[in-house]
């Protein structure tokens, strides 16, 4: 059995292979069951969040990852998010890795943008704004700027200090990072606008969309939570990472469905769609596109099956 520590996954997942897994995956398909997700009291603090999201492949792989979200962590200095994955044989049960599971997170959670960007964002795009300066800032664009050309990449967030120690962990070159003080200046610029937050109420407001802008929803995974506002939802195509998912989890997509400012029949594809080529993705220049992500067990499997071959294979 592989044990895969955090520094070992994040090697075994290349960008470009990674985004290259999870389309794949998506173009076949996977079983996936109806994840599992269970509010935990912590007294004196915010409810924290138990994940726990299964999928196989018959025959091939089998795999689980526990998650727990806990948001009184940043006051801790601690990551708000921990897990582990395990990955299993399809033929015997056997347990073949057990792999980190926050870099998976983190990193699939980035790839699956990139992989909506491929199809979505424009591709000249060359400006991004990334909306919070937590673990998965830094891989969100990373991942995005392995499908487009970016060149000018401005951070936002509540406080610049972590802005600022974001722009310092980026590994690319050639690349312009600014730190934002004024949010809707900077949104009004963007090519490209990705969120990663725990906001419960709408950072990005859908006014602020230039033209053929893409805006990239990640953080907001409950009903109860948005990072954009209902004039974001009306003025966009709007395509998800799964439709079920979306519909009962997604803040950005649910909230305006319930207000009637948009019906189910505004999600244009969701992933399965795009990767097989259901639907070509943006369709005009000029077209606003937002992309809602919750989070796929199939995603997972995808970056776990990824990374334990390249492990193994270099045994």
């Amino acid at each position: 059995m592989l044990v895969l520590d955090a520094t070992q996954t994040r090697a075994a997942l290349p960008w470009d292979r990674l985004v290259k897994a999870l389309g794949d995956m998506f173009a076949k398909g996977c079983v996936m069951p109806v994840r599992h997700h269970h509010d935990v009291a912590v007294p004196g603090e915010a409810d924290a969040t138990l994940l726990l999201m299964p999928a196989w492949q018959p025959g091939a792989y089998v795999g689980v990852k526990m998650v727990s979200v806990f948001p009184g962590n940043q006051a801790r200095g601690l990551p708000a998010i921990h897990g582990s994955y395990l990955l299993s044989s399809g033929k015997t049960g056997e347990l073949l890795a057990i792999v980190d599971g926050g870099e998976l997170t983190a990193r699939r959670t980035a790839a699956a943008s990139a992989l909506a960007a491929r199809y979505l964002a424009h591709e000249d795009a060359s400006r991004m704004l990334m909306v919070g300066t937590g673990r998965l800032s830094a891989n969100v664009i990373e991942a995005h700027a392995s499908v487009r050309p970016i060149r000018n990449v401005t951070i936002w967030g509540r406080d610049p200090k972590k802005a600022e120690a974001t722009a310092k962990e980026l590994g690319l070159k050639d690349l312009s990072v600014t730190v934002a003080t004024d949010l809707e200046t900077a949104a009004r610029e963007a090519d490209i606008i990705s969120c990663a937050t725990l906001s419960s109420e709408p950072l990005i407001r859908g006014d602020w969309l230039k033209p053929g802008a893409h805006l990239d929803l990640i953080g907001a995974f409950k009903p109860t939570m948005r990072e954009s506002d209902d004039r974001a939802a009306e003025r966009s195509s709007i395509f998800v990472d799964t439709r079920e998912g979306a519909l009962s989890e997604g803040g950005d997509i649910v909230q305006p469905i319930r207000s009637g400012v948009i019906t189910e029949d505004a999600i244009r594809a969701d992933l399965f769609e795009l990767a097989r080529g259901a639907h070509p993705g943006r369709r005009k220049a000029e077209e606003i596109t937002l992309f809602k992500s919750v989070g796929a067990a199939l995603e997972d499997l995808a970056g776990a099956v990824l990374a334990f071959e390249a492990q193994r294979d270099k045994r």
